[in-house]
């Protein structure tokens, strides 16, 4: 097929362009040109600014897309712009998160509403994203308008299919989720402080993630449908430390420390009452996909930060008061 990828350069955009193109198919890059794809020279790019594709919108016509999926609409202007700007036939395919759940802001409020895992029937959020007030590097738009669930539901009124993504990992990763456990590792620290770790939150690999887009594509069904994409078992936060760690082939202990003296890049290990789990079961089902084995996938993302992430802030301070707060418990 031939398909038009809105986004990706980075990270998971990037890793559903080598997915596609390593499955046969022709793809077109539109983005702005900030960023270029590290190892996809070879696919063809337009560069354009989402507010500029009405007046590209001959050149996305003329490449005859088959599909197209939107890997960075952040708001409702987003996607119309970019819905506006493809022609009408295409199979549709947007990204979204699990953010959209009623859960992910009990999580912030601390509070408890949700059973899990999250279906893709389970409540969805009446309020804004509780991280509203945060723009991701390298995106332009006005975060008082971000809102994933009015990127859905444009989409969703063209008959797309939408993605919700969990947490991501994996290599070029610039936000370096791993990177709080591997600073440490970096530094040499002998002890982790941190709290019970018992916080269940849903995550997936880039690659794996781009597998289950690429079917999404494959077998889109021209009705408006929803699939989470997440790993199908989720270790709790400590466990996912341990397999960092592990993986790292690091001797670092990690140390129970009371909630109140946990650095700040560290509360995700304390006491979460609302678990933010979501089901892939329907993606299993529906598209036969199934995440790959985490803890493999854990180690091959390690393996690949350990040799490309900067070692980041070396000021282990705060843990220091951390661990001296469990030793005079």
């Amino acid at each position: 097929m031939r398909l038009i990828v809105l986004g990706g350069t980075r990270f998971v955009g990037r890793a559903v362009v080598a997915e596609l193109v390593a499955a046969g198919h022709d793809v077109l890059i539109v983005h702005r040109g900030k960023h270029e794809p590290v190892g996809l020279a070879d696919v063809p790019h337009l560069h354009a600014h989402r507010h500029d594709l009405a007046s590209r919108a001959g050149e996305l016509r003329r490449f005859r897309p088959d599909g197209v999926v939107d890997m960075s609409a952040m708001t409702r202007t987003d996607a119309t712009m970019a819905l506006a700007a493809v022609p009408e036939g295409p199979r549709l395919v947007a990204v979204s998160s699990i953010d959209v759940y009623r859960a992910a802001a009990s999580v912030w409020a601390g509070t408890v509403t949700d059973a899990v895992p999250l279906t893709e029937m389970s409540p969805v959020r009446d309020s804004p994203p509780p991280d509203r007030t945060y723009v991701m590097e390298g995106y332009d738009y006005d975060p008082s308008d971000y809102e994933n669930l009015d990127v859905e539901a444009a989409y969703l009124e063209r008959g797309a299919t939408v993605c919700r993504l969990p947490m991501v990992y994996g290599p070029y990763d610039f936000k370096h989720r791993e990177g709080f456990v591997l600073r440490r590792v970096h530094g040499r620290r002998k002890q982790l402080p941190v709290g019970a770790g018992g916080w269940l939150w849903s995550r997936g690999y880039a690659p794996e993630l781009a597998r289950g887009i690429r079917l999404a594509v494959e077998q889109w069904t021209a009705s408006p449908e929803v699939f989470n994409l997440c790993e199908g078992q989720c270790a709790p936060l400590r466990m996912w430390i341990e397999q960092i760690v592990a993986s790292a082939g690091a001797d670092l202990e990690l140390v129970c420390v009371p909630d109140n003296a946990l650095p700040s890049d560290l509360d995700i290990t304390g006491d979460i009452a609302q678990h933010w789990l979501a089901s892939a079961a329907k993606a299993e089902e529906a598209l036969g996909w199934v995440h790959r084995d985490p803890a493999e996938c854990v180690g091959e993302s390690v393996a690949w930060h350990m040799e490309h992430s900067p070692a980041g802030d070396g000021d282990f301070s705060a843990d220091d008061r951390a661990l001296a707060a469990a030793h005079t418990r």
